[in-house]
């Protein structure tokens, strides 16, 4: 991932807020996957699958409302049985960041804003939402 000294920080923060308090940590997956797709880095086999997989993510939880636990077991699948094709990053970024949910002053408020910030990245991804749902379902979703 690719990201500025800053926002590298703020990842940070939001990070040991999850893993400081189980109240928080309900919506971990959401974190790793908004954080990932909104810092997709250059085209490698690495980012390339990391913005797969992560998408996929968003895909079953918005579209087919899977759980966090499955949608995490299905990464786990994707992501040593798939092959993928690199996606061009949105020309425009998600209107939300990793600071919507700093924002956040309980832990019901963190979850509602990191669903929020996971949503808008993953309609930020919009002109590829068929090829992540192909893949997805490719993975067993």
């Amino acid at each position: 991932m690719e990201s500025s000294a800053a926002c590298w920080h703020r990842y940070g923060e939001l990070l040991a807020r999850d893993y400081s308090d189980p109240a928080y940590r309900t919506v971990h997956r959401l974190v790793v996957d908004a954080y990932a797709v909104q810092h997709p880095g250059q085209p490698s086999p690495q980012s390339i699958q990391s913005v797969a997989i992560h998408l996929m993510a968003f895909c079953v939880v918005f579209e087919r409302h899977w759980d966090l636990d499955r949608a995490t077991r299905l990464l786990g699948v994707a992501a040593a049985t798939g092959h993928y094709a690199w996606l061009a990053p949105p020309p425009t970024p998600a209107v939300l960041t990793v600071l919507h949910p700093l924002a956040a002053t309980s832990a019901a408020g963190h979850a509602t804003a990191v669903r929020e910030w996971a949503h808008a990245a993953w309609q930020a991804w919009s002109a590829h939402h068929a090829q992540v749902r192909d893949w997805a379902t490719r993975a067993g979703a």
